[in-house]
C-alpha cells in the first residue's frame, strides 16, 4: 500500500525531460511503481522524432546509422542496459527486459538487437528525415558537433521505492562503435534503494573517468544533500582534467524527496524537469564553475 506521508517525485533532464515526466508521473500519481514510471517516461522521449539525441530520430554515427544506448535500475539494484542497439526504437524497454530475463547487465550490437527481436520488438529504420539531412551536412564538413543531450531520469514513488532510466543515441557522428557513460551502470546512471540516485548528462568520456552516478550516490549515502553530492563529484571531475571546459551535468534525487541539477560551467546551460504533489517545474541548474 502507498505510505500517505511519503510523496512520489520524478526528476529528469533537460527541456525534453519535463514532457517525459509528465508521463512518468501519471504512473507515480496512482500509485504506481517507480520502475514503470522511469520506464514509460524515457520510452515517451525515445519516441519523439524532434529529440535528435534520444531514440528515434537520434544522430547517427559517422556511418550514417543511428545507435542507441540505454539502462535501468531499481529499488533492489537490479539493472539492464543496451549499448550499440541498431534498429530498435525503445533500447530502454529492451534494458528492462535484460534486467528482467536474462543473467546479464549488457547487451551490445546486434546481439542486443537480436535479443530485442526475439522478445517481439519489430526493427525499423532510425533515421528521420532530419537526421540523414544533419548527417550530409556534417559528411560535406566533418567538423566536431557537440550534440549528447541525454534523457536521464529518476523516481521516487509513493511506496518510497526508487528507479531510473538513462537512454541516448550517444555523441553525434561518433566513431561505430562508441559508447558513452548513459548505458554504463555506475556512469551514466546509479541507483540505490532508500539512498537515493543520480543520473548525467553530456560528455560521457569524463562521467566514466569519475564513476559520477555512483560516486554522487555515494556521497548522498554518506549524508551529504544532493547539490552537495553532485558539486563534490564536478570539483573531482574539474580537477582532474585540471579545467572546467568541458559539457558535463547530474540530476540526483534523495530517499526523503531532496532534489537537484548542478552543471560544471555556465555555458552548458543546463535545465531539468521536476514533478511532484507541488506541481511541475522546467528549473535552471546552477553552476560549479562560471
Amino acid at each position: 500500500m502507498p505510505d500517505p506521508n511519503r510523496q512520489p517525485i520524478v526528476i529528469a533532464t533537460w527541456p525534453f525531460g519535463l514532457p517525459a515526466s509528465e508521463v512518468a508521473w501519471k504512473t507515480l500519481e496512482t500509485g504506481g511503481a517507480a520502475l514503470d514510471a522511469v520506464e514509460a517516461g524515457v520510452t515517451q522521449c525515445e519516441d519523439d522524432p524532434k529529440v535528435n539525441t534520444v531514440g528515434y530520430g537520434g544522430l547517427p554515427d559517422a556511418d550514417g546509422e543511428v545507435t542507441l544506448d540505454a539502462c535501468v535500475m531499481d529499488h533492489d539494484g537490479r539493472c539492464g542496459s543496451v549499448a550499440t542497439i541498431k534498429r530498435i526504437k525503445n533500447p530502454a524497454k529492451v534494458a528492462r527486459l535484460v534486467m528482467e530475463k536474462t543473467p546479464h547487465v549488457m547487451l551490445v550490437g546486434e546481439g542486443a538487437t537480436r535479443f530485442a527481436v526475439k522478445h517481439g520488438f519489430v526493427e525499423t529504420n532510425l533515421l528521420t528525415p532530419e537526421s540523414a539531412k544533419a548527417y550530409e551536412q556534417w559528411k560535406q564538413k566533418q567538423s566536431q558537433h557537440d550534440s549528447h543531450d541525454t534523457i536521464g531520469m529518476v523516481a521516487l514513488d509513493a511506496h518510497g521505492r526508487m528507479a531510473g532510466a538513462c537512454s541516448t543515441s550517444g555523441l553525434a557522428f561518433k566513431l561505430p562503435g562508441r559508447v558513452g557513460d548513459s548505458p554504463i551502470i555506475g556512469a551514466g546512471l546509479y541507483v540505490l534503494g532508500g539512498i537515493g540516485g543520480a543520473a548525467a548528462t553530456g560528455v560521457g568520456e569524463e562521467v566514466i573517468k569519475v564513476c559520477g552516478s555512483y560516486a554522487i550516490v555515494e556521497n548522498l549515502r554518506r549524508g551529504m544533500g544532493p547539490k552537495e553530492a553532485i558539486a563534490d563529484v564536478l570539483d573531482r571531475l574539474r580537477r582532474r582534467r585540471g579545467n572546467a571546459d568541458t559539457d558535463v551535468s547530474f540530476i540526483a534525487l534523495r530517499a526523503d524527496g531532496q532534489a537537484a541539477g548542478l552543471s560544471l560551467r555556465k555555458q552548458t546551460n543546463f535545465r531539468y524537469a521536476l514533478i511532484s504533489p507541488a506541481g511541475k517545474q522546467l528549473l535552471t541548474a546552477e553552476t560549479l564553475t562560471e
